[in-house]
């Protein structure tokens, strides 16, 4: 028979640990809520009155249901008020001392059969359970906050936790409507494991002065549909919190530098900027608490004063390419009102081209999105050519041909002979070295990357990739006609992967070398990070989407240019592609499509 946990007790009455005690309440189960001193406690008490009466006042929770949920929660001063719960729930700070202290006394208080839990998210599970005689009673529960709203649970076994332990607190999740996965004691778990490596290298971008931290927030939310941006999570979670978190993770996951804390986290927590709780982090908020941005010396300038002096004229623009991509940028740019000149390698696909733009112009038209007028417009602007020549009076070329460096050298080397002096030479490489097709020219300084993600007509990010050739005019004509097209362009350095595929592929990376090493499934792994951090895909599923290939060729030029161990390709991954399995496109990938 499954145990049935009837009481329970939460000792930390923080965030995390009143939203534990919501969570439980909520759920008809009475709780003892505990804290060192009554300060503290009333604070927590505050916290939960705050919380449920922001329920009650947005008609999630009835008034009555409320003040049950209240009744429920016993608030007490010190450790002995647990002697007779059937479960402790520790949420104290992310110290080790500090919670096999707590564990040991936990140990003397409650009842024998008792079961003893941490919400830590980053310790070992297995060195506070040493702390107390019962370490077959002792595991990991970690809550995501917040609580009462993060569907996903981590329930962590050590090497001698019970196996009727974990069930019974798997039941418990099950009865809470919570989705749990189970996993062992590893440094970071799921969720962190994979979530703070990325936070990590997306502070490094900051630290070096690639991006800026709006653009590269913009980038991760745009590019990848992530809820937030990574330097403004790091502010929520708080910057001590993240640092605690990656020193632990890098002392005890065999030392990856992927999670070895960039200096800039330090430096900020020493000097006070935690984030949101200390009102400034990597953004600077209204007050202390607050989650309202407020500008400061960091934030950009305003449109009108950054695309103004310097942006040249553009009206005209030639797309050379006759894939997806170049069908998406065209009629990208002739729905902003641009003429355009399509060049492709022949009548055949120029004729072919043309009818792709017209069909997706008119699935506008269906939906609703764009009147007929408009397509029709949009169509009348567009000169359909065969020969680079007709490019002479272009003020801006677009190439989306193949990612081959020399065949877009090629191509550099012939618009530089054709084209007008003062025309924006642009390539939308998602992993080429612009720098190089730069130099086929005669007008490096007129060259730079303009990266649309696809589709192109749907997706709002545009990637501006500057060279260290790339004059100042040049990079804000890109801002400018980004703007226009009603794309959000974000700067960055000439860098293998840009802002999106640098920070993507790493933590896919990482997800297929979890998989490898066996800790946690596919299913389980894609769970955690959908549920526990609120990504639209899980890994496997996204890599499934992409191509494993694509993934594996991205994966590779990361490594070869940065040269970080932990950016290697995980040898599954490689296998996989070797094998065939490519993902959706191939019918199998990490995942079987042909059944679905």
């Amino acid at each position: 028979m499954m145990r049935e946990f009837a009481s329970v007790g939460v000792v930390g009455l923080g965030t995390m640990g009143t939203g534990i005690v919501e969570v439980f309440a909520r759920n008809g189960i009475d709780v003892v809520a505990v804290e060192v001193a009554e300060p503290a406690l009333e604070r927590g008490r505050a916290t939960l009155t705050g919380s449920t009466d922001r329920a009650v006042a947005k008609g999630k929770l009835a008034a009555a249901d409320r003040d049950a949920l209240l009744a429920r929660v016993d608030w007490q001063v010190g450790l002995d008020a647990l002697h007779s719960v059937d479960l402790v729930i520790e949420a104290v700070p992310e110290h080790l001392d500090l919670k096999q202290r707590i564990f040991a006394e936990l140990d003397r208080v409650c009842k024998p059969e008792a079961v003893l839990a941490t919400n830590t998210s980053s310790l070992s599970v297995t060195e506070i359970s040493v702390a107390t005689t019962r370490p077959n009673q002792v595991l990991g529960i970690h809550f995501f906050n917040p609580a009462p709203v993060m569907k996903l649970v981590e329930i962590v076994r050590t090497v001698v936790t019970s196996a009727e332990v974990v069930a019974d607190v798997e039941g418990l999740c099950k009865r809470l409507g919570k989705v749990d996965v189970t996993i062992n004691d590893r440094a970071g778990f799921i969720a962190n494991a994979l979530l703070f490596g990325y936070l990590n290298h997306a502070v490094s971008m900051v630290e070096a002065r690639y991006a800026s931290r709006e653009d590269i927030d913009a980038a991760m939310k745009l590019g990848c549909g992530l809820p937030m941006g990574p330097l403004a999570l790091m502010d929520l979670i708080g910057l001590d919190t993240a640092y605690e978190i990656l020193d632990t993770m890098y002392r005890r996951g065999g030392r990856d530098r992927r999670h070895a804390p960039v200096p800039l986290i330090k430096q900020m927590v020493t000097a006070g900027l935690l984030g949101r709780k200390s009102g400034r982090g990597f953004y600077t908020y209204e007050r202390p608490g607050s989650p309202v941005v407020v500008p400061d010396e960091q934030t950009p300038a305003g449109a009108e004063s950054t695309l103004g002096a310097g942006v040249r004229g553009i009206t005209k623009v030639g797309v050379v390419g006759s894939g997806t991509m170049a069908t998406g940028i065209i009629e990208v740019f002739a729905k902003a009102g641009y003429e355009v000149v399509s060049v492709t390698r022949g009548a055949e696909k120029s004729a072919k081209l043309f009818e792709a733009v017209k069909t997706s112009l008119n699935k506008g038209v269906v939906r609703g999105k764009l009147g007929e007028a408009d397509r029709d417009a949009a169509l009348g602007r567009i000169t359909w050519s065969a020969t680079l020549e007709h490019l002479t009076d272009v003020d801006l070329v677009v190439e989306a041909v193949i990612e081959e460096l020399s065949v877009k050298k090629a191509l550099f080397a012939s618009l530089d002979e054709i084209c007008k002096p003062g025309v924006v030479l642009a390539t939308t490489t998602s992993s080429l070295p612009v720098i190089d097709v730069a130099m086929a020219t005669q007008r490096p300084a007129d060259v730079v990357g303009l990266h649309f993600f696809n589709p192109a007509p749907v997706m709002p990010l545009v990637e501006i990739v500057q060279t260290i050739r790339t004059s100042a005019e040049t990079t804000a004509t890109a801002r400018a006609v980004c703007a226009d097209l009603g794309k959000t362009g974000v700067v960055c350095g000439d860098r293998s992967g840009f802002i999106v595929n640098a920070l993507l592929f790493p933590y896919l990376n990482d997800a297929v070398k979890m998989l490898e090493a066996s800790y946690s499934t596919a299913d389980d792994i894609d769970h955690a990070m959908k549920l526990g951090c609120g990504y639209p895909m899980g890994p496997f599923d996204l890599l499934d989407v992409v191509g494993l290939d694509v993934s594996l060729a991205i994966q590779r030029e990361l490594y070869l240019e940065l040269r970080e161990p932990g950016f290697a390709p995980a040898p599954l991954l490689e296998h996989l592609v070797t094998a065939g399995y490519l993902g959706r496109k191939s019918g199998r990938g990490f995942r079987d499509h042909t059944r679905r």
